[in-house]
């Protein structure tokens, strides 16, 4: 289904009945990424997969995270959802966070796999945007496939070597669908050093938080250990033998993590 919001067309899917789920994927993928919880849950949740700008079968535009949330809620406003949980995978998740801090009376609860609430100084932000602007004029220069095959080579995702081959071809056919153009402007507009810094307002968010990150991924088990600190609702879960992607690395585990959490922690 579609919904045109300030110029830019959106894709969504709605899967299943009951208690509304909201999943958003991470840079280079779609809401391709979410099939396996998909078709576990949708017999339990009604199931709401968007594809953020530059993604999948939404348009490529220069979409501000601010403007990505209203265009998420404007979108749950069509359908007629008024609660609902949340769940963002890495950009996903940042976007997920963002929603969460311009609209929490519309959450019941939220779940951030692998995600943060951006940089603190204006030193890391302006240096994280010039490394995007390398990578867009790379993906630009160089095109998808060079791209793609630079960024399965990152540390961040080495642990996904050990995959089922078939889970790999899955994964890189999903990040080969995505367009150059598309990946180029969500790193200009979304990218981290781009968003707002949510640190000093986690402690302002008082709605039940899971945070789920893999013991590989130390960077951001670093992150989500600050940020269990300042949210005053917060669980957090380490899942061993695991990195950034762990709704692709363990999808059963996580879904059985997520579950629990909205039926027992995060029930409205």
């Amino acid at each position: 289904m579609r919904l045109t919001y300030s110029g830019v067309s959106y894709w969504y899917e709605i899967h299943g009945d009951g208690e509304a789920v909201v999943l958003l994927h991470g840079f280079t993928s779609s809401s391709r990424t979410w099939s396996d919880f998909i078709a576990n849950y949708q017999a339990a949740f009604k199931i709401i997969v968007i594809d953020l700008p530059g993604h999948g079968k939404t348009s490529s535009a220069e979409v501000s995270m601010e403007q990505c949330c209203q265009a998420i809620r404007a979108i749950l406003q069509e359908i007629g959802i008024n609660s609902f949980h949340l769940l963002g995978y890495s950009m996903g998740g940042r976007t997920a966070l963002s929603y969460a801090m311009c609209y929490p009376e519309q959450l019941l609860s939220l779940t951030l796999e692998s995600a943060s609430p951006g940089l603190e100084t204006v030193e890391e932000r302006d240096s994280r945007i010039r490394n995007d602007e390398r990578l867009a004029k790379k993906l630009e220069q160089e095109g998808i496939e060079s791209f793609v095959d630079f960024w399965e080579a990152i540390p961040l995702f080495i642990s996904q070597k050990k995959l089922a081959q078939h889970v790999q071809n899955t994964i890189r056919e999903e990040r080969l669908s995505q367009t150059a153009e598309g990946l180029a402007l969500s790193l200009r507009a979304m990218g981290t050093g781009r968003q707002p810094s949510w640190w000093l307002k986690l402690i302002t968010f008082e709605k039940p938080v899971l945070l789920v990150v893999g013991e590989l991924d130390e960077k951001f088990v670093t992150i989500n250990k600050r940020m269990h600190e300042l949210l005053p609702n917060s669980n957090l879960t380490i899942i061993k033998n695991a990195g950034h992607a762990i709704h692709v690395e363990q999808p059963d585990f996580f879904g059985k993590i997520v579950e629990k959490f909205i039926l027992a922690e995060g029930k409205g």
